[in-house]
């Protein structure tokens, strides 16, 4: 009698080739199941029925097990790899999600509700007893964070001449001029000797960034701008959570060495939000209060209609800051699964001919908001890029085209090859995935699409 009902697949450990299946009769007899791999590997089945189905009378199944050499069997694909997961990390805490979007939603304090300061001050214990001053992105955080400079149209801004461009935006609309200084090869972060050459008779403070994950070396940087009386702000888009040790052996996070830092909670980021947000850090409790004026409209806190000074409309909205109450206690956890994730990587590619992975900044943790590769040649990592691509394995070049050369700020007079290694990076830096849900599977299926795409043909 055929069986109306076959099915098989489940893997042991390590994707082992072992099958389970059961099929369904008539009443009594016996059935028989066919199974085959694709090294023709055959086996045939017949067992008597016994095992009764309760709810189905009339129906009765047996189950049987067997291991077929080679044999593939049919089931749901394995879970695409994907740059970033957030509906995976999302899962395990999303009725905490539903319960703050519902809490909110019934408060109906929508715009600076108590969310928000709870949200300040819970970020600022995270990050060592730092004032934290919710905005609306992390742009506006760049911007704010120059306003309270009290800086004069003109005025120099020392700016990386590799990150976002945000950071050059955020001077320049203000009407500063962006300088430019190239970068370190190993750790793609501002050169400290590159910017001192920067240094001229209008510039007034150095805008440092903590690109894909890891810190600048704020302790050089910090002695330059105190040297040359400038101010020293923090772009920590990227760099949330991870730690620079200082000159005297204590540790500072990143984002609070500087007169101020910077953050930004783009979905995308270690700590994200579900739209936009962003915040400035301080250690300056009358820099705080002049933040939060400037972000919003310039109005003292409990004057409502009193402006003191110029701002901006730049507030963090109750919903974002209720949902990034959820998230920030999972942040530390968060982190460290990157950073097992890169160890990973690291094994896997360090001997690989021709790559460079990403090399650690003395003094820094790096909380890998990016795992970014450096390849020899620009044709070389086009054509990887090419082949993840083939092999279903996302890749992002984070930047293709350095500052001076965006169209924006050709009025700034740099020219090609003023910068060489950040036009270099451009060429050939390539960040594969990355997020706390990547599993070792995964990690070993990039890697391996690394390595055949860098292979000799």
């Amino acid at each position: 009698m055929s069986p109306q009902i076959a099915a098989a697949g489940i893997w042991g450990a390590k994707r082992k080739p072992y099958i389970a299946g059961y099929a369904y009769s008539g009443r009594g007899g016996w059935f028989f199941w066919h199974f085959a791999g694709p090294n023709r590997a055959a086996a045939t089945v017949g067992l008597p029925a016994r095992l009764s189905l309760g709810p189905f009378p009339g129906l009765r199944a047996i189950f049987c097990f067997a291991v077929v050499p080679d044999f593939s069997p049919l089931s749901a694909p394995p879970a695409p790899i994907r740059l970033l997961d957030l509906p995976a990390q999302h899962a395990p805490i999303q009725a905490e999600l539903d319960a703050a979007l519902r809490r909110v939603m019934q408060e109906g304090a929508f715009i600076q509700g108590p969310d928000v300061q709870h949200f300040a001050a819970e970020l600022g214990h995270f990050l060592g007893g730092a004032h934290v001053v919710p905005c609306a992105n992390g742009t506006d955080a760049l911007q704010l964070a120059l306003m309270s400079l009290d800086l004069q149209p003109g005025d120099e801004v020392i700016v990386p001449a590799f990150t976002y461009v945000a950071t050059a935006e955020a001077a320049a609309v203000l009407g500063l001029r962006p300088v430019l200084a190239d970068v370190d090869p190993a750790t793609f972060n501002l050169d400290p000797a590159a910017a001192e050459a920067a240094i001229g008779p209008r510039t007034r403070a150095i805008l440092a960034v903590h690109l894909y994950g890891q810190c600048a070396d704020l302790t050089a940087l910090r002695q330059l701008a105190d040297k040359h009386g400038l101010a020293l702000i923090e772009d920590n888009a990227q760099a949330i959570g991870a730690t620079w040790q200082q000159a005297d052996g204590a540790l500072a996070y990143a984002g609070t060495v500087g007169e101020v830092g910077t953050t930004s909670f783009f979905p995308s980021k270690n700590l994200g939000c579900l739209g936009d947000g962003g915040a400035l850090l301080t250690r300056d409790a009358a820099r705080a209060t002049a933040l939060q004026e400037l972000a919003n409209h310039g109005q003292p806190r409990g004057r409502k209609y009193l402006h003191a000074r110029i701002g901006l409309n730049s507030r963090l909205d109750t919903l974002q800051a209720a949902l990034l109450r959820v998230k920030l206690p999972q942040l530390a956890a968060w982190t460290a699964a990157r950073q097992r994730v890169a160890a990973r990587y690291d094994a896997l590619l360090a001997a690989v001919p021709g790559l460079h992975i990403p090399a650690r900044q003395p003094g820094s943790t790096h909380v890998f908001h990016q795992y970014t590769l450096t390849l020899d040649a620009e044709t070389r990592r086009d054509a990887l890029q090419q082949h993840l691509q083939q092999r279903g394995v996302p890749s992002v070049v984070y930047y293709p085209v350095p500052v001076h050369l965006q169209p924006a700020y050709a009025h700034l007079g740099y020219r090609a090859g003023q910068f060489p290694v950040a036009e270099q990076l451009c060429r050939t830096v390539l960040s594969v995935p990355i997020h706390p849900g990547l599993t070792d599977e995964q990690v070993a299926c990039v890697a391996e699409a690394v390595k055949t795409g860098l292979a000799p043909v």
